[in-house]
């Protein structure tokens, strides 16, 4: 499946897959609330990282560029700009991505030790309870709820790593990627520089 996949791609004359991405003008490669800020502080139109994100994705470690085709190719230092810019804006995503992943592994450790706490609290209510006779049945309900909350707690960690870390460590990879990709001009015309 993954050839398959690889044929919708364009090669460069390099051998590598080619991310083709087409605008009519520079402007349209970045977000609209972004027009004075400077290319290499701008965000990129979210559907245009949408995409390169998707890409990257789906042909797996294959090495790949970036080909951005735009109705006239831009100047050496508009295009460097432009390259900066990518670069930056993946490398900012990679780090808010680094961010939240070291927050949910930070939650994940205090639900597990959390869990661990009440377990022992409940082994020990339930020996306190075992050892007196009344046995009485609010404490039993109690003991029983620590014992629920103890597994709930650890199931919630367990969770977070087996559901959010590794999502979330694709796309810390993927980031990285884009970030370090090279990034090509032609004209709509097919001149590639």
């Amino acid at each position: 499946m993954k050839k398959n996949i690889l044929e919708r791609y364009d090669r460069s004359d390099d051998g590598f897959v080619a991310i083709d991405g087409y605008a009519s003008k520079v402007e349209e490669l970045y977000e609209d609330f972004d027009k004075q800020a400077p290319y290499h502080r701008k965000d990129l139109d979210e559907e245009l990282a949408a995409y390169l994100l998707d890409c990257v994705r789906e042909i797996g470690r294959v090495d790949f560029i970036i080909r951005i085709t735009l109705d006239a190719v831009p100047s050496e230092e508009l295009q460097e700009r432009i390259r900066t810019s990518l670069r930056k804006f993946f490398i900012y995503q990679r780090e808010l991505e680094s961010a939240t992943m070291r927050r949910l592994l930070r939650k994940a450790l205090l639900f597990f030790l959390a869990g661990i706490v009440l377990l022992f609290l409940s082994l020990w209510l339930s020996t306190a309870i075992s050892s007196d006779s009344r046995r009485l049945v609010y404490r039993r309900v109690f003991d029983e709820g620590v014992t629920i909350a103890a597994w709930v707690s650890i199931w919630e960690s367990l969770s977070i790593l087996m559901f959010n870390y590794w999502p979330s460590r694709q796309r810390i990879m993927l980031n990285s990627r884009i970030a370090g990709a090279e990034v090509r001009f032609q004209s709509d015309h097919g001149m590639s520089r």
